[in-house]
């Protein structure tokens, strides 16, 4: 293993993208068995802001597995509009004209309704669900901690409730500035961490600017972000689902896919212990 007391080499940076359906929750359990098994042992921090846990530990569980004890999770959702809320916001389209609506504000955006906040406030001190032991902030950590989110959907979702809450529209300025919060947000994870950092992503259709046909690009807030987002990993890698089987894309041209660990080819074993003993290799001294 790698000397934790004094790395040469930040952990990867893994984005993990592709359709619903796909593996990628579901992959996570195989890089905490990888962490598992390395001396000394490394601890993996899942942060869900969708529900996956149940994905994730039926990785173990449907094995008839005890769930390793390394792993440590911490769940933070978007609270939903209430009915009575979205009762009002259907009301309100249905009175008001679109430009009073456009000027409307959410004063209880704010809070315990603020799910972008929460996400942060995890982040700066990681909570264990299972043992409600604490571990600090994450941009404290070492490279013998793993961190992953999941997903980068609704993180980018509770960006957009911060900004405009309940309100049934949203202008050019409130994408701005949430998709401002989210990039500075990413840019920490992939830039400002010394521990290996995943994340989950889906995909949406877009068409590329610059040779006018059809990608699938990272979906996020807006079109704005789908191209700058992978740029930020130092892995972005495409999950496939064919049939029954999974697999990992390197090389799919319609796809911004990069490596600096694994082959570029398609269908790869959908694991992370490619890239992780190859980071392991790199930084021994």
């Amino acid at each position: 293993m790698p000397d934790f007391t004094d790395p040469e080499l930040a952990g990867p940076k893994v984005l993990l993208e592709g359709p619903t359906g796909t593996g990628k929750t579901y992959a996570l359990g195989g890089l905490v068995d990888w962490a598992a098994r390395q001396t000394p042992v490394i601890d993996v921090f899942v942060l869900f802001t969708e529900n996956g846990l149940e994905t994730l530990l039926g990785y173990w569980k449907d094995k008839g597995k005890p769930v390793p004890s390394n792993l440590h999770y911490h769940v933070v959702l978007t609270k939903p509009i209430s009915l009575k809320n979205l009762m009002v916001a259907a009301d309100n389209v249905g009175k008001l004209s679109y430009e009073l609506i456009t000027k409307m504000v959410d004063t209880n955006r704010g809070g315990e309704n603020n799910a972008f906040y929460k996400i942060l406030s995890a982040c700066s001190d990681f909570t264990d669900d299972r043992t409600g032991q604490k571990f600090g902030a994450i941009d404290t950590w070492g490279v013998n901690r793993i961190f992953a989110i999941d997903s980068l959907s609704e993180t980018a979702n509770a960006c957009m409730k911060m900004v405009i809450g309940n309100k049934p529209t949203a202008s050019q300025p409130d994408y701005g500035v949430a998709q401002n919060n989210l990039m500075n947000f990413l840019r920490l994870c992939t830039q400002g961490l010394k521990c290996t950092f995943v994340m989950t992503a889906h995909v949406t259709r877009e068409t590329d600017e610059i040779t006018g046909g059809v990608k699938l690009m990272t979906a996020a807030i807006g079109k704005a972000l789908a191209s700058e987002i992978p740029k930020l990993f130092s892995d972005t890698i495409y999950t496939v689902r064919e049939g029954a089987a999974f697999y990992w894309d390197t090389a799919a041209a319609n796809v911004d896919v990069k490596t600096r660990s694994l082959p570029i080819q398609s269908k790869l074993p959908p694991e992370f212990s490619s890239i992780m003993d190859k980071w392991v290799a790199r930084n021994k001294k």
